[in-house]
């Protein structure tokens, strides 16, 4: 039943972009109205043919209002409105002026920083030569999860792999899901953690997850039959807020907790590597690899992000730079990227700050400086928001706590 329902839901949010074109926030009302009504009632019926048929009438209803949208047409119409919104944000992001950032030239860069756009050759050949915002614009909702009784403190992708996600949450659990065969299903559900499980990240081989959580505890999980391979508690007993892959050595997580501390542990052995412990200011929310596994950079709640250096033979944490990006505002995010792309050479960091803030920086030297390049206004001061770069185009993507 639940199947046909989301398939319902889906075909109205392929029609949203039609109802008054001029009034986003009723289209948006509207699906989450049409979304909650379609979940209630669904509970109620017990004949999953009259909802097929309901399905199929609407279906037909829709065609004879709005006309036939294709799913090629809807990506274009979105795409191209997607163009005309971005370019007013950027524009206007050049009048913020309240983030504080190191302007340290980059090692890497030649005459100037650039994202890739429209114009850069290497980056349409890699879409196929068409336009970026065509080939990875998101159109239409494909499916709903609902496993989770409370907040959802995470969702990612699995590496290298669009059709399967996994999901952590408040309610003590994670849950791993598959998008495809058609309809998406949950496959596994990982149970242990006995508080609010904070987040996780996948291993290069997508075959163990880690997972921090309220409970102090950070524990490494199969992902083919769910069991808990290992649990290790904080050595500071405190709640653990974040956690990460060393990417040149998954033997290696980095945990981050509620007293401000950032720790190393050999996840085979279960222990804390000597030198790999640092202290910084506040709770230690967000932690992000950049990708040699060189730089760690630490995302804390009172709106600093403090950068690492990390020495992958033996685990040690040395302090390279300090970046405010807004005083006693939390850094809910960090994702880390290197541009597939010859016209962007250098590595970005995606931040989230909770003062309405959604930040794009360029690494800009060997230390872990950061260089705002963009800011785009996010409204979330009391949510904490999640951000982090596609798994190929590598625009971003959120999730709301």
């Amino acid at each position: 039943m639940a199947a046909v329902w989301q398939q319902v839901l889906a075909l109205d949010a392929r029609y949203n972009a039609n109802r008054t074109a001029n009034n986003p926030q009723f289209r948006t009302l509207y699906i989450r109205r049409r979304s909650q009504l379609l979940r209630e009632n669904a509970k109620e019926e017990r004949d999953p043919a009259i909802r097929r048929n309901y399905l199929k009438l609407r279906g037909q209803l829709l065609v004879q209002r709005y006309g036939p949208v294709t799913e090629q047409s809807s990506v274009k119409s979105r795409s191209l409105s997607a163009r005309s919104n971005s370019r007013v944000t950027l524009e206007a992001s050049d009048a913020f002026d309240d983030v504080r950032w190191n302007t340290s030239r980059s090692p890497f860069q030649g005459s100037s920083g650039v994202v890739p756009t429209c114009s850069a050759e290497a980056s349409r050949a890699i879409v196929g030569g068409t336009s970026i915002e065509e080939n990875y614009a998101f159109a239409g909702m494909y499916h709903i999860f609902d496993q989770h009784s409370k907040a959802v403190t995470a969702v990612r992708f699995a590496n290298d792999d669009l059709w399967r996600l996994a999901c952590c949450s408040m309610d003590c659990t994670l849950s791993i899901c598959q998008l495809v065969p058609f309809p998406a299903s949950v496959v596994l559900v990982l149970r242990g953690h006995t508080q609010g499980v904070t987040d996780f990240e996948w291993s290069l081989s997508n075959d163990l997850i880690v997972s921090s959580s309220l409970d102090g505890t950070v524990r490494l999980w199969n992902t083919q039959d769910g069991t808990c391979l290992r649990e290790v508690a904080d050595m500071f007993k405190g709640e653990l807020l974040s956690c990460v892959f060393q990417p040149m050595n998954n033997n290696m997580t980095v945990v981050g907790n509620s007293t401000g501390y950032v720790q190393v542990l050999n996840v085979s052995t279960g222990i804390y590597l000597r030198g790999g412990c640092s202290k910084v200011a506040g709770k230690v929310l967000s932690l992000a690899f950049e990708s040699s596994g060189h730089i760690l950079w630490a995302g804390d709640d009172k709106g600093v992000v403090i950068s690492f250096l990390f020495d992958i033979a033996s685990g040690k944490l040395t302090k390279g730079r300090r970046i405010v990006i807004s005083e006693d505002h939390p850094v809910t995010s960090l994702s880390s990227r290197n541009w597939i792309s010859r016209e962007a050479r250098d590595p970005s960091v995606l931040v989230n700050c909770a003062s309405n803030s959604l930040l794009l920086f360029r690494v800009a030297d060997a230390e872990g400086s950061l260089k705002l390049k963009r800011k785009f206004y996010i409204q979330h001061t009391h949510l904490g928001i999640h951000s982090s770069f596609c798994q190929i185009g590598r625009a971003s993507c959120r999730e709301r706590v």
